[in-house]
């Protein structure tokens, strides 16, 4: 990971802090997209945009753009940004399944459209999508969410296909993260099985490594002990 700048979608959650904290320490250099607001300044290793829409393809553009011409060139991008809602088929809002769809694959088409002329210039270009178990089979109350996590893993597989032999496109499948929301809305669970974010992390800096050069196309199950 040394010198290489990955640009990481949804710096500000969870996942994304650790993602980032751990690519720094690594080594990497790191441009943090967010949809909330960023004050912080630019460094030589880390920049950080802020008030970022991605599922607008200008603002995708615009963030993209500013972190190539910040570190000269980009070799990774991690798209984590994305939501989830929990309601039932029948009952649930059905603009929910617009929304989750906007927030999971738009998200990650705009930043990928929006990275990828930058990528195959690296010669090492990675992209890293974060898809989800529970898209693998929709349990009650997980429809909406599932299907846009299932486009997500779609968008992984043309993407890879289309720019085999010059960027690598994986997605990870993560089962329950151990986050602070996550136990608070399922309080009586055993936090023992689910992934922690610095392991699933460990998974995704791996794939924009140089490691994993003969690596794309891949859905990477990671399970934890669930």
């Amino acid at each position: 990971m040394e010198g290489k700048v990955v640009i990481i979608t949804g710096a500000s959650g969870a996942l994304g802090k650790i993602v980032a904290a751990s690519a720094l320490a690594k080594g990497a250099k790191v441009a943090a997209i967010d949809h909330a607001a960023s004050a912080e300044k630019p460094t030589a290793d880390r920049i950080e945009l802020g008030g970022v829409d991605l599922t607008e393809p200008a603002q995708a553009n615009k963030a993209v753009d500013a972190a190539a011409s910040h570190f000269g060139r980009l070799d990774a991008l991690v798209n984590i940004a994305g939501g989830f809602a929990f309601e039932t088929a029948v009952d649930g809002d059905p603009k929910t399944w617009h929304r989750l769809y906007a927030l999971n694959v738009l998200t990650a088409l705009n930043a990928s459209r929006s990275a990828i002329p930058h990528l195959a210039a690296s010669g090492a270009g990675r992209i890293v999508n974060v898809g989800a178990m529970g898209a693998i089979a929709a349990g009650a109350g997980m429809g909406p969410y599932a299907a846009s996590k299932a486009g997500v893993h779609r968008l992984t597989e043309a993407l890879a296909a289309e720019w085999k032999g010059k960027i690598t496109v994986n997605a990870v499948l993560p089962s329950i993260i151990d986050t602070a929301a996550n136990r608070a809305s399922m309080k009586d669970a055993d936090f023992s099985k689910w992934v922690r974010p610095e392991e699933l992390a460990e998974v995704i800096l791996f794939l924009t490594s140089d490691a994993a050069s003969a690596v794309t196309g891949a859905l990477l199950p990671v399970n934890g002990r669930v």
